[in-house]
């Protein structure tokens, strides 16, 4: 298919008919969410179902994608599904205006191959990572924070409630490049959950330090 001609041979024929046929929850659609929901979208993942409750304000143009002057105060699925089918309308994109709550998590996370956390906040991504685990889902996260940035994957049987446990890190800012950068890794490693690559970011930590141009893997135990 033309659309897909320059994915391969990095991904195959085979390879990308079976990312059409498989589905990811993107969990927030701001300065991580956006990225990942663009990059998923343009490779050719089937089903995306994007969740975030809020709308878009000013604060969010300087990293935001999908955050634009005609964007504002508009929730942030809806743009997500309507950029994407702008841009490859041969996958469907649904979208949830819904915070992740108890009530809500297990039911979003049903049915899906892969969950995408692009969450601000250690609770709210404790509770995914739960719902995830439960459904027996592997789980990509990332977060950022000034310079720097952080991706892990995990899989249902991983304890790592420990990374976000403890008092909420201080306000240092957020860059645009260190959303994309730090998104980017999470697409990644979202599409290689999906084909079953090797070379995932499982059994570690990457810490992204832009600043320093520096990339930090850390040994981790999920016991």
């Amino acid at each position: 298919m033309q659309r897909y001609e320059r994915n391969a041979p990095a991904i195959s024929a085979d390879e990308q008919a079976l990312l059409a046929s498989k589905s990811a929850l993107v969990v927030g659609c701001g300065g991580l969410g956006g990225y990942i929901i663009e990059l998923l979208g343009r490779v050719g993942v089937g089903h995306i179902t994007v969740v975030d409750g809020d709308v878009f304000t000013t604060s969010n143009l300087n990293r935001q994608l999908l955050s634009t002057e005609e964007t504002l105060g508009r929730p942030k699925p809806y743009c997500a599904a309507q950029r994407m089918a702008n841009v490859n309308p041969e996958i469907t994109v649904t979208p949830v205006n819904e915070y992740i709550t108890e009530e809500n998590a297990a039911e979003l996370v049903a049915g899906h191959d892969v969950i995408v956390d692009a969450l601000d906040n250690g609770k709210t991504r404790i509770l995914l990572t739960s719902a995830a685990k439960n459904a027996g889902v592997p789980f990509v996260c990332g977060a950022i924070g000034g310079w720097y940035g952080r991706v892990i994957v995990l899989y249902p049987g991983d304890n790592v409630d420990f990374l976000w446990q403890g008092d909420s890190t201080p306000q240092i800012g957020n860059l645009s490049f260190v959303a994309a950068h730090v998104a980017s890794i999470q697409a990644a490693e979202t599409v290689k959950v999906l084909l079953g690559k090797p070379g995932i970011i499982h059994g570690k930590l990457l810490e992204l330090d832009l600043l320093n141009a520096h990339w930090d893997e850390i040994p981790l135990d999920f016991t």
